[in-house]
């Protein structure tokens, strides 16, 4: 004999499997910490620097 599910049940721990699985692919697409966030803007802002450091003066 076949084992009873409740439908409602089912559903619902479908539609949380679901959004745990979008919660997880927009966390690893934007999920940062704010230390990270740091360290990217400090590395963007030295390679600015370095960058602009070595340009030529043209006249």
């Amino acid at each position: 004999m076949a084992e009873v599910i409740n439908l409602r049940l089912a559903r619902k721990a479908k539609a949380r499997a679901s959004a745990a699985r979008a919660a997880d692919e927009n966390r690893a697409r934007h999920g940062l910490t704010k230390t990270e966030r740091a360290r990217q803007s400090f590395e963007a802002e030295r390679a600015a620097k370095l960058i602009d450091g070595a340009r030529r003066e043209t006249d």
